[in-house]
């Protein structure tokens, strides 16, 4: 069977199996120097996010119950708004930098990433705990366990989407003393590259693909579940990857077996992914924060090594916009069971944890 790329389309009217333009579609030329991409919060800036920690710390309400109306941000709110639009519908990501974090508590440290976060949408929760903001840290956790997620290790983390939310957002409080390199990409520029090079995986990509849960079951849910890694649904190209929730989905009787198409385009995936001209590095500094697109863009994290004096702690929030893209109901499952911009997104386990927003790493 011979398969012909057709011409160009754009998302909002993405023609399947056509290569795609627009913002979303960058190489890593595109954006010769990051620190020109990034938004400086000026110290008028950091004085509203300061006042606006305090006055919620002072309110004494659950952080979760904080919203948009309990604080001011003057000159700050709009800024914020926009990076999460150019995430969103834009090119996939955005950087801000210059959040006071060396200087606050982990209590403030925390409302800060709550204040900045509900710019963007509603948090949703990360893991079997419920947790709506996430510590990621090295705990010593076996990377080797079938259940353990590699934010809890100091293993390297392969190229992937954090598929149960529409957007993820980092803030570095601390980095390591060696390591830790982020890396996204664009998986829309990584989708034009496998239809010009072997569009006959491109249909393999957008065929059936077994995900594994990694034992974060809901009830009544098999321990995997099937989704496409290409999802093209009401003139929109989303894209759901990570190859090692595959491999893990092998352990279960049920799941068919990845056969010599599925790996060679896992292969060429994350040859592209990683590639010098798809991708973009940065080491992530104290106060920085990196917001991605879980549709358009791909991320890694490189090993690293903590010491005494330097230990790698970002905080995680998943984020369910209002007004995002529509997906198909196969996004139902990792998805919390909705596809409903606003309602749809996070991990949803009987007996989650009756603290989600903890002060330290569980």
């Amino acid at each position: 069977m011979s398969f012909e790329v057709a011409s160009t389309s754009r998302q909002g009217s993405v023609v399947p199996f056509t290569r795609i333009e627009g913002p979303d579609a960058w190489v890593a030329a595109d954006f010769p120097e990051l620190e020109k991409e990034m938004l400086h919060l000026t110290p008028e800036q950091i004085a509203e996010l300061d006042a606006a920690v305090d006055k919620v710390i002072a309110s004494g309400k659950p952080l979760q119950e904080v919203s948009l109306a309990d604080f001011e941000l003057p000159t700050l709110s709009l800024p914020l708004i926009d990076l999460g639009q150019q995430a969103q519908h834009g090119r996939g990501w955005s950087l801000l930098r210059g959040v006071p974090v060396q200087r606050y508590s982990r209590q403030q440290q925390l409302t800060a990433w709550w204040i900045l976060g509900l710019h963007w949408g509603r948090a949703v929760p990360q893991n079997a705990k419920g947790h709506l903001i996430g510590h990621i840290k090295d705990l010593g956790r076996d990377p080797a366990d079938p259940n353990t997620r590699l934010y809890g290790t100091n293993a390297a983390q392969p190229w992937h989407n954090d598929g149960p939310a529409d957007l993820v957002g980092l803030l570095c409080l601390s980095d390591g003393a060696e390591g830790g390199e982020s890396g996204w990409s664009s998986s829309v520029s990584v989708h034009n590259e496998i239809l010009r090079t072997a569009p006959h995986l491109a249909h393999v990509l957008a065929d059936s693909w077994f995900f594994d849960r990694k034992g974060e079951v809901p009830a009544g849910k098999k321990p995997f579940f099937e989704i496409p890694v290409f999802n093209y649904h009401k003139g929109y190209l989303s894209v759901n990857y990570s190859d090692n929730y595959y491999h893990l989905s092998q352990r279960h009787a049920e799941v068919p077996r990845l056969g010599p198409d599925h790996h060679a385009a896992m292969a060429l995936f994350n040859q592209l992914a990683s590639s010098p001209e798809l991708s973009l590095r940065h080491i992530l500094q104290p106060g920085d924060v990196q917001l991605l697109s879980n549709h358009t863009c791909l991320h890694y994290r490189g090993a690293f090594r903590d010491s005494p004096e330097h230990t790698r702690h970002l905080l995680r929030l998943w984020v369910s916009p209002p007004n995002d893209r529509p997906l198909p109901e196969v996004y139902s499952e990792i998805m919390g069971g909705s596809v409903v911009p606003g309602k749809r997104g996070g991990i949803f386990i009987q007996n989650a944890d009756h603290n989600p927003i903890p002060l330290e790493a569980e």
